[in-house]
């Protein structure tokens, strides 16, 4: 993959000195609070190896994002398609994120996310780009909000990933961003 550029953040594949940092995100009580599940090293670590093969095979993924000014990575933003998700339409794409809690409030996921979305409409030539977030999330629903995406209450659903020992985690919003509206957001800005 070739690493993108946002105005602060590199957006790249993951490597060998930030599994430090990937473990943390993955089993972090505040990052992963909507989150039925925690990783423990070994879990991260295959977790990261495959997120580093699906971005050298595909080009895209749950990438790691630096701070260019630091080389310090601090989370993933990336595009994923839904195959984890068996009822979404084949081929949908997704836009999501996770960052240490120390890097929330700066602007950096909308940042990333805003260099996601010009990547996958522009360069995939994707119709339409989602996301969704348990519905009390409303940390990541705002993101959402912020970069454009539009709530649409009709494809809300209980995620069947989330066990039903955690039913306060099943609902999911569902948001989505096609791209003739992402091309008359940047022509209006």
């Amino acid at each position: 993959m070739t690493p993108l550029r946002a105005e602060r953040l590199i957006l790249r594949n993951w490597e060998e000195r930030d599994r430090d940092l990937f473990h943390r995100i993955n089993c972090d009580e505040q990052v992963m609070e909507f989150f039925p599940f925690r990783r423990d090293r070994a879990a991260a670590d295959a977790k990261m190896d495959e997120f580093r093969e699906t971005i050298a095979r595909q080009g895209f993924g749950w990438t790691a994002a630096e701070i260019a000014a630091t080389g310090e990575c601090i989370g993933f933003v990336g595009l994923s398609r839904t195959e984890d998700t068996p009822f979404m339409p084949e081929g949908t794409v997704e836009i999501g994120w996770r960052l240490a809690p120390e890097f929330w409030g700066k602007g950096y996921v909308s940042e990333a996310a805003r260099a996601w979305l010009d990547y996958g409409f522009e360069m995939l030539g994707l119709g339409e780009i989602v996301s969704f977030a348990v519905t009390a999330n409303r940390r990541s629903t705002a993101v959402m909000e912020h970069i454009g995406m539009v709530a649409d209450p009709a494809r809300d659903f209980d995620h069947p990933g989330v066990p039903d020992s955690h039913p306060h985690l099943k609902r999911h919003s569902f948001y989505r961003l096609t791209s003739e509206e992402w091309a008359k957001k940047k022509a209006a800005s």
